[in-house]
């Protein structure tokens, strides 16, 4: 008796479409992705959404590696822990209850009321304390740091803590009006980052580099229109990179402030890049140079 290929082919292709969306509903459920509404409902959702009040002294970090590390920090203050499920395995902290705060179980639906649609989550909550102040004066010690002239995009923000933890700069100074203040979206861009490294904001970023002058630092901006290539301009034994918004650039009391002006050698067609991609390039620099 022959076989119907057409057949077998079809019943093949409609058992892994099956195997596929059941993989995709479990991650749903673990909240790792977000339930893809129709355009419609998802604008209704975005617009019907109103954030619950979060009291002053308490950020809400969300994401499994942001929770993870803040659960590690010492010098984070926990509140509270919502967790779904499944995300409290992967989450991988061992006995709960000796976390010494509440530990809620929780549904996926639970976490989106409180954060919003478009919030991936994981499955997982923590409030918290915002960090402590950190100030100028304790990074004598450290060699490298990166400034930001209001930065304002907490997602480049975060990606740039992540870009200054791995190349081991001591801080990540910025303005304290425009540019991102400690927060769940600022967190979870950095993914986990933000507790590593101290991320202070400075109410007069000129004051801020004199500050960083006074204790051996020279800073250097970085312009599409330097004088020199950064490689070229690298001077000193502490070196602060400073790094202004995109379209913008560098504020003028910034450029008149820094030890130098100095570009990234860019000799495609292309001159500028996303500023978290610069503070990559200029970190690998900043570094070999102090390496060298």
């Amino acid at each position: 008796m022959s076989k119907d290929r057409n057949g077998d082919k079809s019943a093949k292709d409609t058992h892994y479409a099956t195997l596929r969306r059941a993989h995709r509903d479990a991650k749903r459920e673990r909240g790792e992705i977000p339930t893809p509404p129709t355009e419609a409902r998802r604008r209704k959702a975005q617009a019907d959404w109103k954030a619950p009040p979060v009291p002053a002294d308490t950020v809400q970090l969300y994401g499994l590696h942001t929770v993870r590390a803040a659960l590690a920090n010492p010098a984070r203050e926990k509140i509270r822990l919502m967790v779904t499920q499944n995300a409290l395995g992967r989450l991988e902290i061992g006995d709960a209850a000796a976390l010494g705060i509440p530990v809620e179980t929780v549904a996926p639906a639970a976490l989106d009321k409180l954060l919003g649609p478009d919030a991936i989550h994981q499955g997982v909550l923590l409030e918290a304390r915002p960090l402590p102040v950190r100030r100028l004066s304790a990074l004598s010690e450290s060699p490298l740091v990166l400034v930001l002239d209001q930065v304002t995009d907490p997602h480049n923000v975060g990606a740039i803590l992540r870009s200054a933890v791995a190349f081991n700069a001591g801080a990540v100074i910025t303005t304290m009006r425009h540019s991102p203040s400690e927060s769940g979206v600022l967190a979870k861009s950095a993914s986990g980052a933000l507790e590593l490294i101290p991320y202070i904001q400075a109410g007069n970023l000129a004051d801020a580099l004199g500050e960083l002058h006074e204790i051996g630092f020279q800073s250097f901006g970085l312009d599409s229109e330097g004088p020199l290539v950064l490689e070229e301009t690298l001077a000193g034994d502490k070196v602060a990179l400073v790094l202004g918004a995109e379209g913008k650039g560098l504020r003028q009391k910034t450029r008149e402030t820094v030890t130098a002006l100095a570009r990234l050698d860019m000799p495609g067609a292309i001159k500028s890049l996303n500023v978290s991609n610069a503070a990559a390039i200029a970190l690998y620099a900043a570094r070999r140079h102090l390496q060298g």
